[in-house]
C-alpha cells in the first residue's frame, strides 16, 4: 500500500513576538508524521543590535531552518518588503511547500502572503480581523485578502474578516496560540528567570515601548514623557527594546537616560517563555505593545497603554488608556496599583495548536482554491 506524501508546511517568522505565537502550532504539526515542517527565519530574529533571536527558533529542536537576512540599519519598510519578497519567493521555488502559514502585521508576513498568493501555494494567516491604530493594521487587513485561510483569535475578528469579503468557510476561530503557552506548566518559574537575566527585582512593572510610524514627528516627544513618568513613578522596571520599525533609534536613544539607574534593567530582547514569566508576576506592564492588551489581561496583570498604537484594539477593564502627556502614566500607575488582579481571557483557552491541527489533518482542508472570489454581505 502507497504511503500517502508528507505535505510540507513553511511557517514564515520575523520577530520574537510572532515566533511565540507560532511555535504552538509549528510543534503540532512537527509531531505530526503527516507534515513536514520548515521554518523560515528573517527580520529582526536576523538582527545582533536586537539579540539574534534566531538561535531561540534553533533551540527550540525544529529541523528544516532556513536564515534569511532581509535588512540592514538603513532599509525602509518598503525596502525590506521587496528584499523578503525576493528571497522568500527563491526559497518556495526550492522546497515547493503545500502550506505557507504567516501571522500578524508585519512586513515579513505581507511579503509571505504576496509570494503565496502570486505562486498559488495555499496561505494561511493567524491573528486576522485585529485593528490597531498604525500601519499596522493595513498590512493585516492586505495579508488577509491575501491569504486563503483565516485562523483567528476569536468571534470578533472572524467577523471583521467576513466584512473584508472573506468566505466563512475559509475562517476559523482557534484562540491565539500564545495562551497555549501561557496555561502550560512548562514555564519556568520566576526564580529561574531572576537567575538567568540577572534580576535582584522583588516587585517590578515592565516597559515596552514601540514607535508608531504614523507619528514619527512626535516620537521624541512622547518616549521623553514616557521616560520622564517611569523616573517619577520610583518602581523597578524591566525594559525590552522595542521592535525595528522606523524611530526606534529616537526610543533607545532616549532610553540611554536610563542605563546606570539601579531601577532599571534594559534588555534588547527576551526568551518568549521567560518574558511570559515576568509578565505574570509583574506589577504592572506599561507602553504600547500588543503584549499589554492581549497577554497581560490573561494573567490579570494590569496595564497602561500610552497613545495610540493600540486603538480599538480591545475594550479591557484591566486596560487603562492615558494619552503620552506628562503625568498621565505616573496617575494610571496609581489606579494600576488598586486594581483586583483577576484573570480576564479574550483570546482563547489554551487550545489553539489542538485545533490547528485537526483543522489541517482533514481531508476536506486540502480541497481549498487558491481561487478566491469577494463575499458581498450586501444586497441591492
Amino acid at each position: 500500500m502507497a504511503t500517502e506524501k508528507r505535505r510540507k508546511v513553511v511557517f514564515l517568522t520575523g520577530t520574537r513576538a510572532d515566533f511565540g505565537k507560532l511555535k504552538p502550532l509549528m510543534l503540532a504539526l512537527h509531531q505530526d508524521n503527516a507534515f513536514e515542517v520548515h521554518i523560515f527565519v528573517t527580520g529582526m530574529h536576523m538582527l545582533s543590535k536586537y539579540g539574534y533571536t534566531c538561535l531561540e527558533v534553533e533551540r527550540a529542536g525544529f529541523g528544516n531552518i532556513y536564515k534569511y537576512i532581509n535588512q540592514n540599519s538603513s532599509d525602509s519598510m518598503d525596502h525590506i518588503l521587496s528584499k523578503t519578497i525576493s528571497g522568500f519567493s527563491d526559497f518556495v521555488k526550492e522546497i515547493a511547500p503545500d502550506f505557507i502559514i504567516v501571522h500578524g502585521d508585519r512586513v515579513e508576513a505581507l511579503a509571505g502572503a504576496i509570494v503565496g498568493s502570486l505562486n498559488n501555494i495555499l496561505t494561511g494567516h493567524v491573528e486576522g480581523g485585529e485593528v490597531s491604530g498604525t500601519i499596522d493594521e493595513l498590512i493585516r487587513h492586505a495579508v488577509t485578502k491575501l491569504s486563503h485561510i483565516h485562523f483567528v483569535a476569536n468571534d470578533t475578528a472572524g467577523a471583521r474578516l467576513t466584512q473584508l469579503g472573506e468566505s466563512r468557510e475559509t475562517i476559523h476561530v482557534i484562540g491565539s496560540p500564545d495562551v497555549d503557552i501561557m496555561t502550560s506548566p512548562s514555564l519556568p518559574t520566576i526564580a529561574e528567570v531572576q537567575h538567568y537575566y540577572d534580576l535582584a527585582f522583588s516587585e517590578y512593572a515592565l516597559l515596552i515601548f514601540h514607535p508608531v510610524t504614523s507619528e514619527i514627528e512626535d516620537l521624541y516627544r512622547q518616549i521623553r514623557v514616557v521616560v520622564d513618568d517611569v523616573l517619577e513613578s520610583e518602581l523597578n522596571y524591566i525594559v525590552i527594546f522595542p521592535n525595528n520599525d522606523p524611530g526606534t533609534d529616537i526610543i533607545l536613544e532616549e532610553y540611554n537616560r536610563l542605563k546606570d539607574h539601579p531601577n532599571f534593567k534594559i534588555f534588547p530582547s527576551m526568551r518568549f517563555e521567560y518574558f511570559l514569566t515576568l509578565l505574570k508576576h509583574s506589577r504592572v506592564i506599561v507602553g504600547n505593545s500588543s503584549a499589554a492588551i492581549r497577554e497581560a489581561p490573561h494573567f490579570g496583570v494590569p496595564a497602561v497603554n500610552v497613545g495610540s498604537r493600540q486603538h480599538r484594539r480591545v475594550n479591557c477593564n484591566l486596560v487603562i488608556n492615558v494619552p503620552a502627556e506628562r503625568g498621565q502614566i505616573v496617575r494610571a500607575l496609581g489606579i494600576a496599583e488598586k486594581m483586583p488582579r483577576e484573570s480576564i481571557s479574550i483570546f482563547g483557552d489554551g487550545n489553539s495548536a489542538l485545533r490547528f491541527r485537526d483543522i489541517v489533518v482533514s481531508t476536506e482542508f486540502w480541497k481549498h482554491k487558491t481561487q478566491k472570489h469577494f463575499v458581498d454581505r450586501f444586497s441591492g
